[in-house]
């Protein structure tokens, strides 16, 4: 994984229509039934790590009291400021990943929180989407990468060998900045 010490990778134009498809299975609703589907799969799959990208999918993992080992964060929805999240974190990182890119500081920031013991969270100063790919591939076989897709509803990875080299397949076609 050479790319990983690149310190900025830039999503081209191409890549992007890509990524709007939803990487994992499409939860799809309203609040109230996709809220009743988070809590339906955890029951069900009983993920061993759940790692929560974006301020509304945290704070509703939050609010339905799943436990959630990392929470990936920007304190915005739609790019729109939101209301500071309460979490009960044992350790918060902040980082800087500016919106399009993939920063090595927040590369290193995912793969470091993974091994705190308890619940962690990094606080993204800029975007915090393209980490859902990052996030994929750190997280240990098994686990479940939860983030939104906007106006549809909330997109449940199930971590496997598949969905790590894709998402590693992404970033590597990603462009070097820095």
């Amino acid at each position: 994984m050479w790319w990983l010490r690149i310190p900025v990778k830039l999503l081209p134009e191409d890549l992007r229509s890509e990524l709007k498809k939803p990487l994992g299975k499409l939860l799809r609703g309203n609040e109230n039934t996709v809220n009743f589907l988070l809590k339906q799969m955890v029951e069900k799959e009983k993920p061993s790590t759940i790692i929560a990208v974006g301020d509304k999918v945290s704070s509703t993992l939050t609010f339905l009291g799943i436990k959630v080992k990392l929470y990936i964060y920007d304190e915005k929805t739609k790019r729109t400021k939101t209301e500071k999240l309460r979490l009960k974190v044992k350790k918060i990182f902040t980082v800087k990943n500016p919106a399009g890119t993939l920063t090595d500081e927040a590369l290193k920031a995912i793969k470091e929180a993974l091994k705190f013991e308890g619940s962690v969270a990094i606080k993204v100063e800029g975007e915090e989407d393209l980490l859902t790919l990052p996030a994929i591939i750190y997280a240990p076989i098994g686990a479940v990468v939860v983030y939104g897709q906007p106006d549809e509803g909330v997109v449940w990875v199930k971590i496997t060998n598949e969905r790590k080299k894709f998402a590693e397949n992404i970033i590597e076609r990603m462009d070097v900045v820095g």
